[in-house]
């Protein structure tokens, strides 16, 4: 049964090969399947939202050091999305349910209903906002880094999706001040008078240790690092004693970019006992439930915000999307509407 008549073709992006420089649209290509039929134990199921996140850049390269699958030439592209069950051959799903998945880069996605996670729809505003990067957010600061009360915390590219999404957390567990870089005024704005971040700063503008130094000036207790480069080279200077890093990512230096390699003078790291643990995004079922149920509460009671650029423009829409993220033409979680 199918709560919708279904059309023929299903729409997809495929890798066209792997990118040696910046990614382009000749990197991508455009295919159109029969919309597949599930067997037994499969679920057909109709995707509404993805999110693009910079780590599918890191899943174009078969060099990657990352614990994630490289994407195959000729074959459809994957990723987080949302969407809605619109056949199902198993009991686990019903026809109408929402389900969390990583099929995305096309219209319809069909598999086995084991690999689909049925989410409740009451439970947040919007099918879409299943899709925030709290769940890295919070392990970052929380299971990572360990935030406490009073501490203060600088979150290095603070507008993406999980920056800022870590630092209303810091917030929210008691952090006594919270402080952002980002790469514009606006931005910083952004930052302050919506996310509620105490202050923020252009890495642009000057030296990050001497924005840091003038933010923070008895030092860092929590980093949580998106960036690398020069502003973790800064955090480090200007890091308390006993300060805990999150390394989450290295944007500085991504693809073999300026600020790959930051230094670390071993002294100062020693003489100020600081802790260094990086993390990956590879989260277990029982974290995704733990934070939704979370975000869920703070969102009722309006003390935390989801941050997100909605894109319209369906499946086609998403290789131009995925350039303008690589040049950092967005805030918070990036969402295509695919249905």
């Amino acid at each position: 049964m199918s709560l919708e008549a279904l059309p023929e073709t299903s729409r997809e992006i495929r890798l066209a090969s792997y990118p040696e420089d910046e990614v382009t649209l000749d990197h991508f290509t455009f295919a159109e399947t029969a919309v597949p039929e599930p067997g037994d134990g499969e679920v057909l199921v109709r995707n509404d939202w993805m999110t693009l996140g910079s780590v599918a850049r890191d899943q174009m390269s078969p060099q990657t050091t990352l614990p994630i699958p490289v994407f195959q030439p000729g074959v459809a592209m994957w990723g987080r999305t949302v969407g809605t069950v619109v056949r199902s051959n198993s009991p686990l799903l019903e026809v109408g349910d929402l389900v969390e998945h990583f099929l995305g880069w096309r219209d319809y996605a069909v598999g086995n209903a084991h690999g689909f996670f049925k989410r409740d729809r009451a439970q947040l505003p919007g099918p879409e906002y299943f899709l925030s990067q709290g769940p890295t957010a919070w392990h970052g600061m929380v299971e990572t880094a360990h935030v406490a009360e009073g501490d203060v915390v600088f979150v290095s590219g603070a507008t993406n999706g999980v920056g800022a999404l870590a630092g209303q957390v810091a917030k929210l567990l008691g952090a006594k001040l919270v402080i952002g870089s980002t790469g514009s005024k606006e931005k910083i704005d952004y930052l302050v008078e919506e996310l509620g971040f105490d202050a923020a700063f252009d890495y642009h503008d000057g030296s990050p240790a001497d924005r840091l130094g003038e933010l923070a000036p008895d030092g860092l207790d929590v980093v949580f690092d998106n960036v690398g480069g020069e502003q973790f080279e800064a955090a480090v200077q200007v890091a308390a004693r006993g300060a805990r890093f999150a390394l989450c990512g290295a944007l500085a230096g991504q693809h073999g970019g300026p600020g790959g390699s930051p230094r670390l003078p071993l002294m100062t790291a020693i003489s100020k006992d600081l802790t260094f643990r990086g993390f990956a995004t590879m989260h277990t079922p029982e974290q995704f439930e733990g934070w939704n149920a979370k975000f869920g509460e703070w969102l009722g009671e309006d003390r935390i915000v989801f941050p997100h650029t909605v894109v319209e423009g369906g499946v086609p829409a998403l290789p131009d999307t995925f350039i303008a993220l690589q040049q950092r033409k967005y805030s918070g979680t990036v969402l295509v509407r695919l249905s």
